[in-house]
């Protein structure tokens, strides 16, 4: 209504970071959550210094810092506002700046810069007014909704949400930053009792088939959403179903990323080099490919990475997958951490990942690819972050003979290491650390 472009940005981003990208804006003002302001002021020094030189000429933006209902701030930096205290300047009869047209800006989303620094989507008026009727469709939404935020609003906007509960008048709950399993649960009886039912949708990888056994038991609809920042969040959500043994059928159910919302005009499995559509046959592999109106206008201040994107009129999502013969859609891997074995095979890392996570002292895993020593084809390597409890014993041994147990041969990992995983400010396993470490250590077998 101020005729401003909107961009929520990482709350884990760090203050040299957050200066690159509030220098990229160009931003003019930046509204802070208290617990903020540290990393924000910090980074507005980092630009102040800037400004100093030939090379940055915009003044750093405004500062208004926001305060919990019933706190009083002290010691804010010099020249900032208090949130509440600019919302009373403001007069009845403004009038709202609206857009001269629909595909006019209307927010710059960053990506999670998982294998460099984020890019800023840029998304238009009319991709987000069509993408939350999508969300509204999708998730069946009703008149006055209870929506509990554990998707960050950096996430796209918080995958529209914002805006669609507004259009339906309903109520947000917000947890703050240190979510819990016992906070959720209190926050769902407390506004939304139980037995009313409870819609989930999980994005990327999904948990076990035990866990999510164990959640729709409790009561829970669990749907399982595809899609990133470029396409305003999940672009393809299929409801998981259950029967009461976990069998061959159920694991095939719960891999497959499932048919695409109406709103986006175009969802395709493409070979990317012809572009022609792969065959519904349920092994032959190809790109994920989106067109249509809820995409993103393109990547801020940067022309070569858009058109890199759009090549051939359709995003490249980077993704790969297969089609079943019924129109499903089942991810292999991206197509970046896709494994090529010497002896001609092609190894998801993503199926491999699911095995790993599968054994009771694995927390988390990452496969990643080996090159030969031969220099031909690559091995499936695999870390590995054990839980805490009873698992000081876990050798590589006991990892590899599990997933034998569970995998053709030419997929289970040679070899693996324990420990932490890199991850990025949007928890994201960082697997390019991963590769060029293991292709510079020497391990044996």
């Amino acid at each position: 209504m101020a005729g401003a472009i909107l961009s929520a940005l990482n709350t884990r981003l760090d203050a040299t970071m957050l200066a690159l990208l509030l220098e990229q804006l160009e931003a003019k003002i930046i509204f802070v959550y208290h617990e903020f302001i540290e990393v924000v002021h910090e980074a507005l020094n980092i630009l102040s210094q800037r400004s100093k030189t030939t090379y940055y000429v915009s003044k750093p933006p405004q500062l208004v810092v926001i305060a919990e209902f019933d706190q009083t701030l002290k010691n804010t930096p010099a020249g900032s506002l208090d949130y509440n205290g600019l919302i009373a300047m403001g007069k009845a009869d403004f009038e709202p700046i609206r857009p001269h047209n629909e595909c006019d800006p209307i927010s710059v989303n960053y990506t999670s810069g998982s294998t460099g620094i984020p890019k800023g989507a840029i998304y238009s008026h009319r991709a987000a007014y069509l993408n939350s009727l999508a969300i509204i469709f999708r998730c069946d939404m009703r008149q006055m909704p209870v929506f509990l935020w554990t998707v960050d609003m950096f996430r796209c906007n918080g995958w529209c949400f914002a805006w669609a509960v507004a259009a339906l008048g309903g109520t947000n709950i917000f947890l703050g930053t240190d979510l819990s399993a016992q906070l959720i649960f209190n926050a769902i009886l407390t506004h939304k009792p139980i037995p009313s039912m409870v819609d989930i949708i999980v994005a990327g990888a999904l948990p076990t088939a035990q866990v999510l056994k164990k959640v729709t038991e409790l009561g829970f609809n669990v749907s399982h959403g595809y899609g990133m920042t470029e396409a305003l969040g999940p672009a393809i959500v299929e409801p998981l179903q259950y029967s009461s043994t976990i069998d061959e059928k159920t694991k095939t159910i719960k891999r497959r990323e499932g048919i695409h919302n109406l709103i986006m005009d175009g969802v395709d499995v493409k070979d990317p080099n012809t572009m022609k559509s792969i065959a519904y046959d349920g092994k032959t592999v190809g790109e994920v490919m989106f067109k249509g109106n809820t995409m993103m206008l393109g990547y801020l201040k940067n022309t070569k990475a858009t058109q890199e994107a759009f090549k051939g009129g359709w995003y490249r999502t980077g993704d790969l997958a297969i089609r079943h013969i019924d129109g499903c859609i089942q991810m292999k891997d991206r197509a970046k951490d896709i494994i090529n074995s010497s002896g001609g095979e092609v190894i998801s890392t993503l199926e491999v990942e699911a095995v790993l996570l599968s054994h009771p002292k694995v927390m988390e895993a990452a496969v990643v690819g080996r090159v030969g020593d031969d220099n031909v084809g690559e091995t499936p390597c695999a870390f590995v972050k054990l839980k805490e409890e009873g698992c000081s014993s876990c050798m590589a041994k006991e990892i590899i003979e599990f997933c034998g147990d569970r995998l053709p041969k030419y997929m289970v990992p040679h070899s693996v290491v324990f420990g932490d995983l890199p991850i990025n400010s949007t928890g994201k396993i960082q697997k390019f650390v991963l590769r060029e470490k293991i292709n510079a250590m020497a391990i044996g077998n």
